[in-house]
């Protein structure tokens, strides 16, 4: 193992678990556009891509309507669904033995940056972050190299052989790649093994434990 010094940990689906709060935003948003979904099992894809590019892809929504349900997903994300999230057993307990062990840590999350504040701020985990990186609140910066590039720009950060991106799905892995850094794919979130050796993950941690042991 590399001695990484800047630790990139994506949110949703590898701190948190979103589930219930970001099913209940994309059930709320369809069905204000006449779409139906009973199973919310059926939305567990919405969790960790871009919503735009989610609505797009999985609904086949143009641009234009894929922001309308973007719209209707924050009336109910922030009066409710923000807060319908449970931190992952043992993560409080990561971070603090990372920082304890001089790691510098930092957010690199698609979801927008204030709801990110928010969400660390409320179960007390922003304490460990030097800086929370996510998108715009317009769209932009969404794509996981775009919020990787910023974050290590935020942290003044530029040996990339020294800095790893922790994350759950195929997008954290992508995204790492591009921005020339390792990753380390999580099975504990929304990703499989299979999504996240294909999309070549430097590192496979199966449980929260495992992620002191890749870097520590």
């Amino acid at each position: 193992m590399k001695n990484y010094e800047l630790i990139l940990f994506d949110l949703d689906g590898t701190l948190t678990d979103p589930c219930e709060g970001i099913t209940k935003s994309v059930q709320y948003a369809l069905n204000k556009l006449n779409i139906e979904v009973e199973d919310k099992k059926e939305l567990h894809k919405f969790i960790g891509p871009p919503l735009l590019e989610s609505f797009e892809k999985f609904y086949g929504f143009s641009e234009e309507k894929a922001r309308t349900a973007l719209t209707y997903y924050r009336e109910y994300f922030k009066e409710n669904g923000m807060l319908e999230n449970l931190v992952y057993d043992g993560i409080d307990d990561l971070l603090k033995s990372l920082t304890e062990k001089g790691k510098r840590l930092c957010i690199a999350t698609s979801k927008p940056e204030p709801f990110a504040e928010k969400i660390l701020e409320h179960f007390d985990l922003s304490q460990y972050f030097e800086y929370i990186a996510g998108s715009n609140l317009d769209g932009s910066r969404a794509k996981k190299n775009e919020v990787i590039e910023y974050a290590l720009e935020k942290c003044e950060f530029s040996d990339r052989t020294k800095a790893i991106m922790v994350g759950d799905r195929e997008h954290d892995i992508f995204g790492a790649e591009k921005c020339l850094i390792d990753s380390i794919g999580v099975l504990f979130g929304y990703g499989n093994r299979e999504e996240l050796e294909k999309a070549g993950a430097t590192y496979i941690a199966e449980t929260v434990m495992d992620i002191d042991g890749l870097i520590l």
